[in-house]
C-alpha cells in the first residue's frame, strides 16, 4: 500500500507511512514542523489532518478494491475533535457499507491513545470502474 500512497504528491509531502496487518491498514503522519497550523499552541494544521484521513480512507478502499490509482472521493466530511499536538498522528479507516458503485467509509485519527481521536472522517468513494 505504500507504493500507492507514494504516487500521491500530497501523501509524499506529508511523509505518510503505511502498515498493513491483514485487511487493516494503519497510516502514520510523522510530525514535522511544516505541519503546524497554529504556532501559538502549537497545533497541527487541520488541512494536514484532513488529508491524512482522506488518503487513509482512499487507501483502505483501494486495498478492498485493488486498482491502479486511489479511488475518487465523492464527498468528504471531517470533524475536528481536539487539537493535534506536535507528535505523530495515526489513522485507520473502515468501510461501513459498500454497494456496486459507492463505498461509505469512516476513519479516525489519533495520537498516543486510539480511544482519544483528534479527528474523524465520513466519506463516499466511487468504486465502480466507470463514472457516475
Amino acid at each position: 500500500m505504500s507504493a500507492l500512497l507514494d504516487r500521491a504528491p500530497y501523501a509524499r509531502f506529508l511523509g505518510l507511512e503505511s502498515r498493513q496487518d491483514g485487511d487493516i491498514l494503519t497510516v502514520t503522519m510523522p510530525f514535522a514542523d511544516r505541519l503546524i497550523g497554529n504556532p501559538m499552541l502549537p497545533a497541527l494544521h487541520g488541512g494536514a489532518t484532513a488529508a491524512l484521513l482522506e488518503l487513509t480512507a482512499g487507501a483502505q478502499v483501494a486495498l478492498t478494491w485493488p486498482r491502479l490509482r486511489l479511488p475518487r472521493p465523492i464527498n468528504v466530511t471531517v470533524a475536528y475533535l481536539r487539537s493535534g499536538r506536535p507528535v505523530d498522528v495515526h489513522a485507520r479507516a473502515r468501510i461501513s457499507k459498500a454497494g456496486r458503485r459507492v463505498a461509505h467509509v469512516l476513519a479516525e485519527a489519533w495520537q498516543e491513545d486510539e480511544a482519544q481521536p483528534i479527528a474523524s472522517l465520513t466519506a463516499h468513494f466511487l468504486v465502480a470502474e466507470h463514472d457516475l
